[in-house]
């Protein structure tokens, strides 16, 4: 019964990323009329060569591996310089057996470049066709933008690790089983969607709902 749970529980999330695709909604940084954008906060005249230089990728690149699959962005929200650049980094770490989940960048086309190990990754564009590719230490792919993308790492004991540039400085993300399953959609509506039963959408829930957020 419990392969069959899981299985039902995979199927359900392939027919959500087949279904979700053409849905997805795009949208991009808008032209800016100077060479850059001085945060509301800053004084413009004591801005140095600092405020144009970000360090917050140093520990994932250079510290202890973690135990879980990590991203570290380094987007708008976290080097202000990024505003107006249409540009934006990750850095991505994928233990053996982990994956980044289907998810969506709205605002931006993401180009992955793999910098140790090896990932299988694939996207579903807007016409329902699914695309995949299986990387090496050197290799890039690209997602474009708005489509469900993932990337995985099938390895039984090699780390794998990744960069990713954005085409916005802020791309944006939507994790499709947490939209689908954790924002209290009616299980009714998930039932009828998926043509699965009520004890699978639970599960589901129950494993995908975020915590509270701390007040």
């Amino acid at each position: 019964m419990a392969a069959l749970n899981n299985g039902v529980s995979s199927f359900v999330l392939v027919l959500l990323a087949l279904s979700a695709a053409p849905l997805a909604v795009v949208a991009g940084d808008p032209d800016i009329l100077s060479d850059y954008i001085i945060p509301a906060n800053f004084n413009p005249t004591n801005i140095t060569g600092d405020f144009f230089a970000y360090g917050g990728l140093r520990a994932a690149l250079t510290g202890p591996a973690p135990a879980n699959f990590t991203v570290t962005k380094a987007s708008m929200a976290e080097f202000p310089a990024l505003n107006g650049q249409s540009v934006s980094f990750a850095s991505l770490f994928y233990p053996p057996g982990s994956v980044n989940p289907t998810h969506t960048h709205p605002r931006a086309s993401e180009l992955l470049l793999v910098v140790d190990g090896e990932l299988s990754v694939g996207f579903i564009d807007t016409a329902g066709k699914i695309f995949t590719k299986d990387l090496a230490t050197g290799d890039m792919f690209i997602f474009p933008k708005g489509t469900v993308h993932w990337q995985y790492n099938a390895a039984v004991s090699q780390n794998a690790s990744a960069l990713s540039a954005f085409g916005s400085a802020a791309a944006g993300l939507v994790s499709v089983p947490v939209t689908v399953f954790g924002t209290g959609i009616d299980d009714d509506v998930l039932v009828k969607s998926f043509k699965t039963d009520v004890d699978t959408v639970h599960k589901l829930k129950t494993a995908l709902t975020p915590p509270p957020k701390k007040p």
